[in-house]
C-alpha cells in the first residue's frame, strides 16, 4: 500500500540497505548520519514500513517532521550520500572580527581603564571598540570569547578586562 499524499518516494536498492544496516552496527561516523540512517531505513517503501508515517518516523527519532521531508527530498533528488549528509549552508557565515581588528581589540583591553574605573568591563570595552570605530557593532559576549580565545594569561595583568586570580588561602595547610 502506498503513502498517501507523498511527493518524494524512497526506494532503496538490497546494497543501499545493507550499507545503511552497517552504518548503524559500526556507529563510528557522525550522530546525524546514523540518525539519517535510520530515518532512510523507516522510509524505505517495503512492504515492513506500510505503518511507518513521517510523524511515527518523527517521533521514533527524535526529528521534526519538515527533516523527515527534506532527507526524502535529498534522497530522490541529489542521492543516496546526500540524504546521508546535512544540508550544505548557501552563504558561508561572516567572519567580523579579522586579525587587524582582533589585535586593535586586545591592544584596548590591555590598555588603561577608563577614568573612574579600576579595570574595564566586557559591556566598557564593547561600547568603545564602536566608539573608536574598530567594528561597527560586537556584544560584551562575542569580545569574552574573542579573548578568552587569545590566551591571554589575565591572572599576571594589573589592568585588562580580566579580575586577577586570587590566591588560595589555604595554600599555608598541610594534611597530616
Amino acid at each position: 500500500m502506498l503513502k498517501p499524499n507523498i511527493k518524494y518516494r524512497v526506494t532503496l536498492t538490497e546494497e543501499e540497505r545493507e550499507s545503511l544496516k552497517k552504518l548503524i552496527q559500526k556507529g563510528h561516523t557522525a550522530g546525524y548520519r546514523i540518525r539519517h540512517a535510520r530515518i532512510l531505513l523507516a522510509l524505505d517503501e517495503i512492504p515492513a514500513n506500510e505503518s511507518w508515517t513521517d510523524e511515527k518516523i518523527a517521533a521514533a527519532y527524535g526529528s521534526n517532521i519538515r527533516s523527515i521531508g527534506n532527507i526524502r527530498k535529498r534522497f530522490v533528488e541529489e542521492g543516496f550520500e546526500t540524504a546521508l549528509e546535512r544540508k550544505k549552508r548557501l552563504t558561508p557565515p561572516v567572519i567580523k572580527i579579522d586579525g587587524e581588528a582582533e589585535a586593535k581589540i586586545i591592544a584596548l583591553a590591555c590598555s588603561e581603564a577608563p577614568a573612574g574605573r579600576v579595570r574595564w568591563t566586557f559591556q566598557l570595552l564593547a561600547d568603545k571598540v564602536v566608539e573608536v570605530g574598530i567594528l561597527d557593532s560586537i556584544s560584551d559576549t562575542a569580545l569574552r570569547n574573542l579573548l578568552k580565545k587569545t590566551k591571554l594569561n589575565p591572572g599576571n595583568r594589573k589592568n585588562g578586562v580580566f579580575l586577577p586570580r586570587l590566591q588560595s588561602s589555604l595554600s599555608g595547610w598541610k594534611m597530616s
